[in-house]
């Protein structure tokens, strides 16, 4: 594509009129959330490939529905992509407002499709090629270079992530929510259907559910790493919105429950529930930074995406490619970023997942070029060996 050839060419060049100033945000300092959610999300539930039929005929069960009158269907965006229904009330107005970005086909060229190992290696920040310093993460080695900012990870422990030379302080977050229907309101659904023609079904449906959810819950348990849900994100929300604003410069925090093997629903159901919560959370905070939120930006990843097709028990599994999210008063928002391909059966990686377009320690070196300043030299001792992209988020 023209579009491709023309974003290399533009990779290719040097972050030019960066070097020792801020650029779009004035005098004042930017705040930085980096939110990760652990367990991999399904991106093509989030930003829907409206345009592409193969979408639609690849997930028979949990589409979302095409942009309609209908409050089940995607939220239009531009003409090829739309937005979840569940955040009709929380990201799509900061879309509208130029405050929310998305970027499509992001992530790592790690391709172990292993929660942890991939996880790692984000928040590592380091070449695949070469030896990993376990004790040096990228946005230590951020705070490392730019000098006067203050870190902190909203986390149990100190994530990998802000682990490195610079001393950062962890606060652990409390306030998980459930995120499922637990037994006794399965019977009492199952319940309401007996004697109907639908009984066989759902008597069945929830068995299946409780068969495969036991099953796979350790697994859940074990990609979110002790992260807090997308409910405990959003009650504690503010809280982290009035450290962030008073306090600190450089944030981090996790928020897990998003391995959606089975049952994983489209515009409503399990991800949609998260989704909505998730975004209810990010709305908070941006009310919570006050006169802050001008200054700010979130960027919102996940280790990895998930296949395109859905499988059998109508969820996702590990996949490749997934959608990174940008938001804040900072950004040049209300555009979908970076380099794009058409969705189609011929352009998935592996003929079963998103590919990576958009290197995630490209990106972010992008990123940070652009808001603290930093020159090459600087930005080769955040991502070694990396070659900063910018696409225009600020």
């Amino acid at each position: 594509m023209d579009r491709r050839n023309a974003l290399r060419t533009l990779a290719a060049l040097p972050l030019l009129g960066i070097s020792g100033r801020l650029l779009a945000l004035g005098p004042t300092q930017p705040k930085l959330l980096v939110v990760f959610l652990r367990g991999a999300y399904d991106a093509a539930s989030l930003l829907v490939p409206t345009s592409s039929s193969f979408y639609y005929e690849s997930r028979p069960n949990i589409a979302i529905p095409r942009p309609a009158d209908s409050l089940d269907s995607a939220l239009p965006l531009t003409a090829d992509w739309g937005l979840h229904p569940a955040l009709r009330e929380s990201i799509a107005p900061m879309f509208a407002r130029g405050e929310a970005a998305f970027i499509p086909f992001a992530g790592t060229d790690d391709l172990s499709r292993s929660h942890f190992e991939t996880q790692d290696s984000i928040e590592l920040g380091q070449a695949l090629n070469g030896s990993r310093a376990y004790d040096s993460g990228f946005l230590n080695r951020l705070v490392s270079v730019v000098r006067g900012k203050a870190p902190i990870a909203f986390t149990e422990q100190l994530p990998l992530i802000l682990r490195g030379s610079t001393t950062v302080p962890n606060i652990a977050l409390r306030g998980a929510g459930k995120t499922a229907l637990d037994e006794r309101q399965s019977r009492i659904i199952a319940d309401m259907y007996r004697d109907t023609p639908l009984a066989a079904q759902v008597s069945e449906g929830f068995a299946v559910k409780a068969d495969v959810s036991r099953e796979l819950a350790g697994e859940m348990q074990a990609a979110s790493r002790q992260a807090v849900s997308a409910k405990g994100f959003e009650l504690q929300a503010q809280r982290i919105a009035r450290l962030m604003r008073e306090q600190y410069s450089v944030g981090f925090v996790d928020v897990g429950g998003w391995d959606t093997h089975v049952a994983q629903g489209a515009s409503s159901g399990y991800l949609a529930n998260r989704l909505d919560e998730f975004g209810r959370g990010l709305a908070a905070f941006a009310d919570g930074m006050g006169d802050r939120w001008r200054d700010s930006v979130v960027v919102v990843i996940s280790e990895f995406g998930r296949t395109f097709r859905e499988n059998g028990n109508r969820g996702t599994d590990h996949g490749h490619g997934t959608v990174y999210w940008v938001l804040g008063g900072a950004i040049r928002g209300g555009r979908i970023l970076g380099e794009q391909q058409a969705v189609e059966a011929r352009t998935l990686f592996q003929n079963r997942d998103y590919p990576v377009l958009n290197e995630y320690r490209s990106l972010f070196g992008g990123l940070f070029g652009r808001l603290y300043g930093l020159g090459p030299k600087e930005l080769a001792q955040v991502f070694p060996g990396a070659r900063p992209v910018d696409v225009g988020i600020v």
